[in-house]
């Protein structure tokens, strides 16, 4: 089966998904921001904890990528104001006991097509990006606590610290520090405890080549620090296509 028709496919599958009945929030708000003019702002780019998924600052592409387990804006494709800083929203949604975190991502993706009448289809397009896969050596990474303890630490280039990350996650900020596609080719699900220091520009395109870094490049760090590795690959990867949307959401 060739890219366009896989695309046709999973839209069609799409289509014929929504006529089931769909996961929803118990209680909701998905609101714009309203622009303050500050240069600056903090973002919560989406958390689910304590019954309640929460998304603050963000964009709608930042609002698929969370819902949709999408590391990087690259693989969102549609019109430009979706990644746009000028155009940006706050997601509440509250679920019930004993929801699961996939079930509540669900809930949230009921949430977005349902307010901004979205119309998606995947497609497969071709990317160089870094895979974040397994390593050679043994596996350092440390299991999370369950329940998840509150995070301290910090999540900044140079140092990404968290007691409660997913792969995924740490591909999805790696992607954004390092400005380039980075996936989760691990294959290794679960929560972790990641610690990871390395020389802050190492890894990064516009980083002069030569240039002298304290620490490890973020490559050696990731091997060592958690038996895992970054390597570059080219090939096909999915794309969500944004193909219609409202640029204001219909009012909760």
């Amino acid at each position: 089966m060739n890219w366009r028709a896989a695309g046709i496919l999973l839209a069609v599958v799409a289509v014929v998904a929504l006529g089931a009945a769909r996961p929803e929030f118990e209680v909701a708000s998905l609101k714009p921001v309203v622009l303050d003019g500050a240069d600056t702002y903090t973002a919560n780019l989406g958390t689910v904890q304590n019954g309640v998924v929460t998304l603050t600052n963000t964009t709608l592409s930042e609002c698929l990528r969370f819902a949709y387990g999408i590391t990087t804006d690259d693989l969102v494709a549609g019109p430009e104001w979706i990644k746009s800083k000028m155009v940006r929203f706050d997601i509440t949604g509250k679920y019930a006991a004993g929801t699961t975190r996939g079930q509540a991502l669900e809930m949230l993706q009921t949430l977005l097509e349902q307010r901004f009448q979205l119309v998606l289809r995947r497609d497969q397009r071709e990317f160089t990006y870094l895979a974040l896969a397994k390593g050679a050596g043994a596996n350092l990474l440390k299991t999370a606590e369950e329940p998840p303890i509150a995070n301290k630490g910090p999540l900044m280039m140079g140092h990404i610290q968290h007691r409660h990350m997913s792969l995924q996650m740490l591909a999805s900020i790696l992607s954004r520090f390092l400005r380039m596609p980075v996936l989760d080719k691990t294959g290794v699900e679960g929560f972790f405890e990641i610690d990871l220091t390395y020389a802050r520009d190492s890894g990064r395109p516009e980083a002069n080549v030569g240039e002298a870094v304290e620490g490890p490049s973020i490559y050696e760090a990731v091997q060592k620090q958690l038996g895992l590795k970054l390597e570059k690959r080219k090939g096909p990867v999915e794309v969500l296509v944004v193909e219609q949307t409202l640029k204001t959401p219909l009012p909760n």
